[in-house]
């Protein structure tokens, strides 16, 4: 590979990209004239200017309209929310029509600096290029005038981000508008509007030549049909112009599926007309919004159905409580006498029962449009009312099986996993493959929960009845499995599968999740900070494990307000279990020791092994934070855990070194015995903490070389060597050059160290990258050198807390570093 490529490569970020288009920018100057228009044009570019730093983004490139990056996808919500609103305002200001088209869309993008000559030539200083970078494009050309249209990636990062927003989020309303083929696109992507009640257009964009909306065959009619379902829609499509809007609201609008119509008549012309102007008239409903086409036809794949099925009213129920929607709407059509009753049926998914029907009689076929005019209207009014009556569901998890009894199954034993019930979980697995013996990801969820275990042989073996199956599966959950082969291999890095899976598919919440944790182990908290928000919506029913995260992702991002408040959240939701031990990280980011004492009193220190270990963590943070010796000393003393799982074990003996290291310190633990032990389980490769044993060996050598144990951390280093080389797993790399480099400057070699640690200066590299540099720049007797490390340190205290390395074990080294170079910039020290 070329040395341009390889920057490329190393310039790939996930962005949230926006693009605006100024409406009618030609004609605007051709009315107000040159100047007048560039005193406008000034006047917007300081408005955007001030808008970009409220909501830290760039501006990449400006014409008519504006090309724009965003870190964090709320940020972008936030700018185009805003944007849309003053330039608004601007126009009544000026008795001016200021209206523009804003597409927003995520994704990854490649950036590359152009050279001095070309900048010079007229260049932009920035390239962006990508292929989200068209997608966005294309969701600006299709909105109307002062319309936000974004992909559906975007929305489910953006809506589970809004209440960020402050009170600029309130007030939001979202709506899709179906799938939509765009020219040059393989495939048909949904597309989603968001706007401020009352301002945004919330309409149907408007074809063209580049964009047409994607429709099924039965929504195709021939001619005969067509001219019925134009009449029909006209008709609705006045009354929705002139009928006033029911009183009753509601926050958040409910999914409700669509049946095919049941037609009682010889009429055929009645299945598509009346199923079209039902859609139409509830395409504008505040209380519903009808289930998707395209979401209609993978629920269908999943339960094993055509994806041209006819959706009867069994299906539909089906499909129903899969996609966790409220209600099944059942349109009907009879002979009664020489004229017709057209009815729709209100159907509960949970108790397949109707709860309520709505109806209205036609004399004749020519009075047709007025019954389905009237039956419309009514249902539109009565929404509100009625579906609140209806109970609440969430969608199942989204796997291919015929039988909704093995479906629900399985989720109950996902459920159950993630809450570490793991004999229940064993239970409701085999529950499901006893109702569904071809049900693949049931055997997934067997070998997960193996692996979970440790018993690695039975894992990988159902795992191999699962991949057998996937012949039959869907593409997603092939992308799924293909990602747990990953994680199920000795030294592998299964980052790359998740995030394909949560690429491809944005609801994946198995993908998104697992995608976060990866880059959050990887220090590269941003890209982890948007995976983990869009695994937080509602219809996640394993949310409060994303949010956890996401709190601890904020805090290392130096956010610890955002943190609190996220972790609350997570507290609330978990029943206030959990995530005591990472609600007292925010509050030692923000030195709120007091509140941080108290609930450390509440923590249990003993009793589960990880809890008390998380717990024992949380009190060595607190007094790590405070430069406080004896009380770090106390927290070890009183201890109560006693973990019996090897990894674990080895982990408490490390906690008591560390406390060593920072109090300058002998430990009453002998690091040679601990190496002892992990020497043994470093030469088992089918062990599921294989990688994790590799981080607790490489931190072992750097705190050996922290206490001077030099001769002992070299041996280590060169009996492990091959161990370390062997994993794929960029931490574990970024460690072994780590105190590669630590090893070079305890040889007084500080020029080697530097070239070896300099290479990982990325973003994401460990803490203690920057304590080495320091040690090393002083060694050299460079001030400058040495005053940049300073200040990095310093300004990354929330990475300090934040860094996951071997479930957060050098944490409180980590705290205390980064507090011994806050008094050295005070003094002035070099």
């Amino acid at each position: 590979m070329d040395v341009e490529s390889d920057n490329l490569q190393s310039n790939r970020q996930f962005k949230t990209l926006i693009l605006t288009d100024l409406c009618d920018s030609v004609t605007l100057v051709e009315r107000i004239g040159d100047t007048a228009a560039a005193d406008l044009f000034r006047r917007l570019d300081t408005q955007v200017l001030q808008l970009l730093q409220r909501w830290n983004g760039r501006l990449i490139d400006r014409s008519d309209g504006m090309f724009l990056l965003f870190d964090v996808p709320v940020d972008g919500l936030g700018f185009a929310l805003d944007y849309v609103d003053e330039l608004d305002a601007l126009g009544r200001e000026l008795k001016l029509p200021l209206q523009a088209r804003v597409g927003v869309h995520v994704g990854y993008v490649l950036s590359w600096l152009n050279s001095e000559e070309a900048v010079a030539a007229g260049a932009k200083s920035l390239e962006v290029e990508g292929l989200a970078k068209p997608m966005a494009a294309r969701l600006m050309a299709l909105a109307r005038p002062g319309q936000i249209l974004m992909s559906s990636a975007a929305e489910s990062m953006m809506r589970s981000g809004q209440r960020e927003l402050g009170d600029r989020g309130t007030n939001l309303q979202w709506k899709s508008h179906g799938r939509w083929r765009f020219k040059g696109m393989p495939t048909g992507h949904e597309v989603f509007e968001v706007g401020r009640k009352g301002r945004a257009p919330l309409r149907m964009p408007t074809g063209s030549a580049k964009a047409r909306r994607e429709l099924p065959l039965w929504r195709r009619p021939v001619a005969l049909m067509a001219e019925v379902a134009l009449v029909v829609a006209l008709a609705v499509t006045a009354w929705v112009m002139v009928r006033p809007e029911p009183a009753i609201a509601f926050a958040e609008r409910d999914w409700v599926v669509l049946a095919d119509v049941v037609n009682g008549t010889n009429e055929t012309v009645f299945d598509a007309s009346i199923r079209q102007a039902i859609m139409l008239g509830l395409d504008q409903s505040k209380y519903v919004n009808v289930l998707s086409e395209g979401k209609i036809r993978e629920s269908l794949e999943l339960a094993k159905k055509p994806a041209d099925s006819q959706l009867e009213r069994s299906l539909a129920v089906d499909v129903a409580v899969r996609e966790g929607a409220r209600a099944v709407l059942l349109p009907m059509v009879t002979q009664q006498g020489a004229g017709y009753r057209i009815a729709i049926g209100l159907v509960a998914p949970d108790s397949d029962t109707v709860v309520r029907t709505y109806y209205a009689v036609a004399s004749s076929t020519d009075k047709m449009t007025a019954a389905v005019d009237n039956v419309v209207g009514q249902l539109r009014g009565g929404l509100g009312e009625s579906v609140a009556e209806l109970q609440r569901s969430v969608p199942l998890a989204r796997a291919s099986t015929s039988s909704l009894r093995a479906l629900r199954s399985y989720a109950l034993a996902e459920i159950a996993i993630g809450q570490r019930r793991f004999e229940e979980a064993r239970t409701l697995y085999q529950t499901a493959l006893e109702i569904d013996p071809e049900f693949a990801l049931a055997y997934a969820g067997l070998a997960k929960l193996y692996a979970r275990t440790g018993d690695m042989q039975p894992a990988r073996e159902q795992l191999k009845k699962a991949l057998a199956l996937q012949s039959q599966l869907p593409h997603r959950e092939r992308l799924y499995l293909k990602a747990w082969q990953a994680e199920l291999e000795p030294g592998g890095w299964p980052l790359e599968d998740w995030r394909v899976l949560a690429t491809l598919y944005p609801d994946s919440f198995a993908g998104l999740s697992n995608t976060s944790w990866y880059l959050f182990q990887d220090n590269r908290f941003g890209e982890a900070e948007a995976y983990a928000r869009a695994a937080t919506v509602p219809q996640d029913h394993l949310r409060v494990y994303p949010m956890v995260q996401l709190g601890q992702i904020q805090i290392a991002l130096n956010q610890p307000e955002r943190a609190q408040e996220t972790l609350k959240q997570a507290h609330e939701l978990g029943g206030g279990r959990g995530v005591d031990d990472a609600g007292i990280d925010a509050l030692v980011a923000m030195r709120r020791y007091e509140e941080a004492e108290q609930v450390l009193a509440g923590l249990d220190g003993g009793g589960e092994s990880l809890q008390g270990l998380m717990s024992l963590r949380a009190r060595l943070l607190v007094a790590a934070d405070r430069g406080d010796c004896r009380a770090m000393h106390d927290a070890l003393r009183s201890d109560q855990t006693k973990p019996t799982v090897t990894y674990q074990k080895i982990h408490l003996q490390l906690q008591h070194v560390v406390a060593g290291v920072v109090c300058d310190e002998a430990s009453d633990v002998k690091l040679s015995s601990i190496a002892a032990t992990l020497s043994v389980v470093l030469r088992q490769a089918d062990d599921p903490a294989w990688r994790d044993y590799n981080l607790q060996m490489l931190g072992l050598i750097y705190l050996a070389q922290r206490q001077g144990q030099d001769a002992l951390a070299s041996r280590l280093l060169r009996e492990n060597r091959e161990v370390f080389e062997s994993q794929r797993s960029p931490v574990i790399a970024k460690w072994y050059r780590l105190v590669q480099a630590m090893e070079r400057l305890q040889e007084g070699r500080a020029d080697a160290a530097i070239a070896i640690l300099q290479p990982l200066l990325d973003g994401s590299e460990p803490l203690q990258v920057h304590v080495l540099l320091l040690k090393a720049y002083r060694l050299q007797g460079d001030a400058a050198g040495a005053d940049r490390q300073q200040q990095w340190l310093i300004a990354h205290r929330g990475r300090a807390i934040g860094e996951l390395m071997a479930m957060q074990l050098l944490q409180p080294l980590n705290v205390h570093d980064v507090a011994k170079a806050a008094p050295a910039i005070n003094a002035g020290a070099p």
